[in-house]
C-alpha cells in the first residue's frame, strides 16, 4: 500500500513538472548594439515582433548596448545571455565594427570572424539555438556609393559564411535593406527612408527587420 502511495506521489510530481514545462514560454534573447537597445522601444523591432507573436508563448529579451562591437558581446555574453538560459539567441552585430573604423576604433576583419565564431560556439555549447543577422546600412544611398558600403558588404559576407559553416539560419538584413533602397529611395536620400540618421532604424526600418525575423522565430 505504501509503495502504491509513493508511486502516486511521484506520478503527480512528474505530471506537474511536465505541465510546467509545457507552459514555459520560449525565451528569445536579441544580442546586439544600439539598434537592438532601441528595439524594445514602442516602435522597435523587438516590440513589433512581440505584437506579432502569440504571447505569452514567447518571452522576448533585448540585450543591446549602444556602441557595442563583436568583442563587447563576447565579453558580456555570460551575464547578459548564457545565465538567462535562452531557447534562442538572435545575434545582430557588425555596424559599429565597420562604422567606428572611421575613428580608427573599428574591428579588424579577421578578429571580427574569430570573436563572432567564439560567440556562436559558446552559445551553442549551452544548448541554445542561434540565428544570425547581417548588418543593415551606414548611409542609405543606392548603388554602393555610401563611404562604408564596401566594408559593410565584406563584414556581411563574413556573417553569411559563418552561417553556412555552422549550419545556422541567417536573416540577411543587409540584402533586404539594399534591395529596399533600390526600389523605394527614388531621390537617393542619405537618411530618412529606413533610418533616422543613416544608421539607427526608424519605425519603417524596424518593421522591415521584424517582418523578416518573424518567420525564423515562429
Amino acid at each position: 500500500m505504501r509503495t502504491k502511495f509513493y508511486f502516486l506521489i511521484i506520478l503527480c510530481a512528474v505530471i506537474l513538472t511536465s505541465a510546467t514545462e509545457l507552459q514555459k514560454p520560449k525565451r528569445i534573447i536579441f544580442f546586439g548594439d544600439s539598434i537592438t537597445q532601441a528595439g524594445v522601444s514602442p516602435d522597435g523591432y523587438i516590440t513589433q515582433l512581440g505584437n506579432s507573436l502569440k504571447m505569452p508563448d514567447y518571452e522576448l529579451i533585448g540585450a543591446g548596448i549602444g556602441g557595442n562591437k563583436v568583442y563587447d558581446l563576447y565579453l558580456r555574453m555570460e551575464e547578459d545571455v548564457l545565465m538567462k538560459k535562452p531557447d534562442v539567441v538572435v545575434i545582430y552585430i557588425g555596424i559599429n565594427d565597420v562604422w567606428h573604423r572611421l575613428q580608427g576604433t573599428g574591428t579588424d576583419y579577421d578578429k571580427f570572424i574569430k570573436f563572432y565564431q567564439a560567440i556562436i560556439t559558446k552559445i551553442e555549447n549551452t544548448g541554445s539555438k542561434v540565428i544570425l543577422c547581417t548588418p543593415t546600412v551606414i548611409g542609405e544611398k543606392k548603388d554602393g556609393v555610401n563611404p562604408m558600403d564596401e566594408n559593410l558588404d565584406k563584414f556581411a559576407g563574413a556573417i553569411r559564411e559563418l552561417a553556412e559553416k555552422n549550419k545556422l539560419p541567417l536573416c540577411d538584413l543587409r540584402t533586404l535593406f539594399v534591395n529596399y533602397e533600390k526600389e523605394h529611395n527614388t531621390t537617393d536620400l542619405e537618411k530618412g527612408v529606413l533610418t533616422s540618421d543613416g544608421v539607427h532604424l526608424n519605425k519603417l526600418g524596424n518593421k522591415l527587420v521584424a517582418d523578416n525575423l518573424l518567420p525564423f522565430l515562429k
